[in-house]
C-alpha cells in the first residue's frame, strides 16, 4: 500500500511541474525525467520505460528482455521545440526514423499525454533497414505559458516504450471583458 501512496505523490509532483511551471530551462526538464525515472522504479518498469498505469494497488512485475531478434527505432530526434506560438495555434512536427534492429518494427500504439496533443503513426510493419514517420499534432487552444507534451509509442523494441518530447511556449489570448472603449 506504500508504493501506491509514493506513486501517487510522485504522479502528483510531476503534475504539478507540468501544470504550474513547466519551465524550459535544463533543471525543470532534468527535474521530471528523474521524477518519471523514479514513478517507472516504483511501478517496476525500466527506466524510460512508460506512463503511470493508474492501478497502483496491483504491483507490476518487471519485464524481461525478449530472446531473440528486436527491431529498434533510431529517431533523427526525440523532443522538437515549437518555439513560440500564440493560443490557439494548431502546431504539427514529424518525427523520422529508422528500424535499425534485427527484425520487422510494429507501432502497437501511440498515445498523447493530453488531448491537446494526438500522434499518428505507421500502421503497417517497417521492415529492417525501413523508415517511418511519428506526426504529433498540438492544439494550444485553452493552453498558455510553457508547455512540454509526450508522445509514448508502445512497439515491439526493447524497452516496449519509447517517449517523443514537444514543447512550446504559448502566448496568452486577448481577451477583453466588455466593449472596448
Amino acid at each position: 500500500m506504500r508504493k501506491g501512496i509514493k506513486l501517487s505523490l510522485f504522479v502528483g509532483m510531476l503534475a504539478m511541474i507540468f501544470a504550474v511551471s513547466c519551465s524550459s530551462n535544463k533543471e525543470s526538464e532534468k527535474r521530471i525525467a528523474e521524477l518519471e525515472n523514479r514513478i517507472n522504479e516504483l511501478e517496476g518498469t525500466s527506466a524510460g520505460a512508460g506512463v503511470a498505469s493508474g492501478n497502483s494497488a496491483t504491483p507490476v512485475e518487471p519485464e524481461v528482455k525478449p530472446e531473440g531478434p528486436l527491431p529498434a527505432f533510431a529517431f533523427e530526434e526525440e523532443e522538437f521545440d515549437f518555439g513560440t506560438i500564440d493560443e490557439g495555434d494548431v502546431v504539427e512536427h514529424t518525427f523520422k526514423f529508422k528500424n535499425t534492429g534485427d527484425a520487422p518494427l510494429i507501432i502497437q500504439n501511440a498515445v498523447g499525454s493530453c488531448g491537446c496533443t494526438v500522434p499518428t503513426w505507421p500502421k503497417e510493419p517497417i521492415p529492417v533497414g525501413g523508415t517511418g514517420e511519428v506526426t504529433a499534432k498540438f492544439n494550444s487552444k485553452g493552453k498558455s505559458n510553457a508547455q512540454n507534451k509526450t508522445v509514448t509509442l508502445t512497439a515491439n523494441t526493447w524497452p516496449k516504450q519509447t517517449r517523443l518530447r514537444i514543447k512550446a511556449q504559448v502566448n496568452p489570448s486577448e481577451t477583453t471583458d466588455g466593449p472596448v472603449k
